[in-house]
């Protein structure tokens, strides 16, 4: 076929999707990244089986040497799991990576590997309290069960975005929903939660719940240490979400170790929680100084500005040396990797180095001879261990002696940013880090050419001693908590009924169906509360009291109509619309020894029963259910409740003949529809 020739200089074929071919440039490269996508695939697989032997000879052993050794090898099995995953996700988002790479040259962060976890079976222990203490079909059940089964599964490699994020709060927060119905502080759900230790790669389980929280709380900080060191920094607005990202990982880790204890895994010890709180805080702080850096960089002669860096590069320095202080005690020095203990130590060398830069450009070419100035910059500069003088050193006013004084910040600059690259050199891992050698090589480049410009040849006077540069910054990073709260969710089994009356906690006893027939004085009882409907008072002698019903029942059905969920309007307007014929209910009485009723669910304590709570308030505190109008904690810790004062005060609606009261709104809240928050 011969294409006709078109004016602009177009084939037919150009324009028909059909009949346009493919690009080979671009088919080639779609099919290198399958080639490498089945070769990163064949080696986790790999890594899989080799974990799975590790694993079931650490189990299986009880020499002390044997089970040293297999440790060492999961760490590594872990190690080249964790960087087959980034590299998988890497080309997947191989298009952003290239066109941040291509943007600016900023140094690496240290991202978190997520916990993994081995498959769970939920039916078998859920069916059997459906079906044992609800009394319900559990096989009805199955959709629900199913449905949290895909959403466990589904978190298992959640998406390294806001995505993955979300699912694993909407996970978490069905987890507190699962807490409240089916747990009680003396029965578990009688399953293993099995989890890989993030940086060792060691197994571990446990039968609480609790410890299935707090891995996927770890995970949510995890996610967050990814996702900040994706960000590309060469932009404010990148900068600002990778700051936000550490800090929300800082707080992921807090909340952790404040509420977790007894932890069966070394990456969820107090220690090294510890350590992951200050590495975050560390890393926000960095990608702060990176933001002072990009609207418009301080120009050589703004000196107060030039010093602000300064000052900036040595908070940097000083949380990174604080960090490398942590992770050189035990038991932290035991399970952090080695490239991570080099990084910092290089990152804290490079920023201390910074530091002296900028001193130097303040000295050499900014205005420090203003007046009221002068104070203020000599509290800049700290003193040197043998200076005597109380208010510090005094700043030269001369330019000659600036010069000099510039000159010696500059060669602790150079020697500094020397030291970095030794640094780098020695650890295997990081030689393979060539962007961290750039950003340092680019750095003493600079520190070199400026000294050189500085360098006089007939220069013989003794070099003065530069001071160390005081740390302080106008953005101090706080740690965070994940906005848990904004990913609202639905109780799975919602079905059951309110988690006020319907949960492991309390005993009932179905009634009915109970039928009542209207009298002179109409039904004979009186009526109060929401989801479920209580009925508050029976009077005596009355159709109630006759048919056997009594105070502090709940109607769960009126006329074979299910109404856990109804509110109190909707029961009285449909006992209102009853002929003589009367009404047929249904209702539960609470059993002795259930928890006292409250006007709202309860929610669960963030890591469950058994002692792995570190507050005592769970076992010691009674507090009411939360309120609308009063929000609960973030973390939810359970809480053994008192009888709510606005809810006895409530005003209660009497059923006598066609005459109702309606309850006073504000003295009753509705039940939230998601864990704890309103």
């Amino acid at each position: 076929m011969i294409l006709e020739e078109r004016p602009d200089g177009q084939g037919a074929g150009e324009e028909s999707g059909v009949r346009k071919g493919c690009d080979p440039l671009m088919q080639t490269q779609h099919g290198r990244l399958q080639s490498r996508r089945a070769r990163i695939y064949q080696q986790i697989s790999k890594e899989l089986q080799m974990r799975t032997g590790a694993e079931n000879l650490y189990r299986a052993t009880s020499n002390h040497r044997v089970r040293e050794t297999v440790a060492l090898e999961l760490s590594y099995v872990n190690a080249n799991l964790q960087l087959l995953k980034e590299e998988l996700e890497q080309l997947d988002g191989s298009v952003d990576t290239c066109r941040h790479g291509s943007e600016g040259v900023a140094a690496p962060m240290i991202p978190l590997g997520l916990k993994e976890t081995k498959e769970l079976d939920w039916a078998t222990p859920l069916k059997e309290l459906i079906s044992g203490h609800f009394g319900e079909d559990s096989t009805s059940y199955e959709a629900e069960i199913r449905e949290l089964e895909a959403l466990r599964q589904a978190i298992r490699n959640p998406s390294r975005n806001e995505a993955g994020l979300e699912l694993l709060a909407a996970y978490y927060n069905q987890l507190c929903f699962l807490d409240a119905r089916f747990l009680t502080p003396a029965r578990s759900l009688g399953l293993f939660f099995h989890w890989y230790d993030s940086l060792t790669g060691v197994p571990a389980q446990q039968r609480a719940l609790a410890f299935e929280k707090g891995s996927v709380l770890f995970n949510i900080g995890a996610l967050h240490t990814q996702i900040g060191a994706r960000q590309d920094r060469s932009c404010a607005e990148g900068t600002s979400r990778a700051v936000e990202a550490f800090q929300r990982a800082a707080g992921a880790f807090s909340l952790l170790r404040e509420n977790f204890s007894h932890a069966p895994s070394p990456d969820m010890s107090a220690a090294l929680l510890c350590a992951l709180e200050q590495l975050m805080a560390a890393q926000a702080q960095e990608c702060v100084f990176e933001g002072l850096l990009l609207p418009v960089p301080a120009a050589p002669s703004d000196g107060p500005a030039q010093l602000r860096l300064a000052q900036e590069a040595a908070q940097v320095a000083a949380e990174y040396r604080l960090v490398h202080q942590t992770m050189a005690q035990p038991p932290v020095r035991d399970c952090m990797p080695v490239s991570w203990n080099a990084l910092v130590c290089v990152k804290a060398e490079y920023f201390r180095s910074l530091a002296h830069y900028h001193a130097a450009v303040a000295l050499c070419d900014g205005s420090l001879v203003a007046k009221g100035e002068l104070p203020t910059h000599k509290q800049v500069f700290l003193q040197p261990p043998d200076f005597c003088a109380p208010q510090g050193p005094a700043l030269p006013q001369e330019p000659e002696k600036r010069r000099r004084l510039g000159k010696a910040h500059l060669k602790r600059a150079i020697l500094g940013q020397e030291e970095a690259l030794r640094l780098h050199a020695v650890c295997r891992v990081l030689r393979e880090v060539d962007l961290l050698q750039a950003v340092v090589a680019q750095a003493l480049r600079r520190s070199l050419a400026r000294y050189s410009e500085l360098d006089c040849e007939d220069d013989f006077c003794e070099a003065a001693e530069a001071p160390d540069i005081q740390p302080k910054t106008h953005h101090k990073p706080e740690a965070r908590t994940p906005c848990l709260s904004q990913v609202k969710v639905a109780d799975i089994f919602h079905r059951l009924g309110p988690l006020s009356v319907f949960s492991a906690k309390n005993r009932w006893r179905l009634v009915g169906p109970v039928h009542v027939t209207r009298g002179e004085n109409g039904f004979g009882f009186t009526l109060r509360g929401d989801s479920p409907v209580l009925i508050a008072a029976v009077i005596p002698g009355g159709q109630a009291a006759a048919a056997g019903l009594k105070e502090g029942d709940y109607i769960v059905s009126v006329n074979g109509q299910p109404c856990k969920w109804w509110k109190h309007t909707e029961v009285v307007a449909q006992l209102k619309g009853v002929g003589e014929a009367g009404v047929s209910l249904q209702v539960v009485s609470l059993l002795p020894g259930s928890g006292p009723p409250v006007a709202g669910d309860r929610w669960p304590a963030l890591l469950g029963p058994g002692g792995l709570l570190r507050s005592q308030r769970e076992r010691g505190c009674k507090t009411p259910a939360p309120a609308r109008a009063s929000p609960r904690p973030l973390l939810g810790w359970s809480r053994k409740a008192k009888q709510d004062k606005s809810r006895d005060s409530a005003q209660p609606c009497t059923l006598a003949g066609a005459a109702a009261t309606s309850p006073d709104p504000q003295a009753l809240p509705s039940p939230p529809e998601s864990p704890g928050w309103p």
